[in-house]
């Protein structure tokens, strides 16, 4: 299978990894950054997981439909966070992620 198939796939996994990191560098910016300290940790692990899953799918790795099943559960639980919260960016990154989620589903 080539990796053109997972092209929106890859391209939502994308997309959540940069909204993750610009959700948890502009969580340490809050005024006050312990209260945000469990939504950091979830952007950390579903930055990671959404680059890992999108650089599975690119070389079409045998296990790609396994790590998006992953990526999807992790994706999920970092939006529910996201969404706890007020912030602009907190917001962004929880669609990002639950668009990212519904992506993996699909794909996996």
């Amino acid at each position: 299978m080539s990796h053109e198939k997972y092209a929106d796939c890859i391209d939502a996994c994308n997309a959540c990894a940069t909204a993750c990191n610009h959700c948890a560098s502009s969580c340490l910016a809050e005024d006050d950054v312990k209260m945000m300290a469990g939504c950091i940790a979830s952007d950390m692990d579903c930055a990671a997981v959404c680059q890992l899953a999108a650089a599975a799918m690119a070389r079409d790795s045998a296990h790609a439909a396994a790590i998006c099943r992953l990526c999807a559960e992790i994706c999920k639980a970092c939006g529910d966070e996201c969404a706890k919260h007020e912030a602009q960016h907190c917001k962004d990154c929880a669609a990002a992620c639950y668009r990212c989620a519904e992506a993996c589903l699909e794909m996996a």
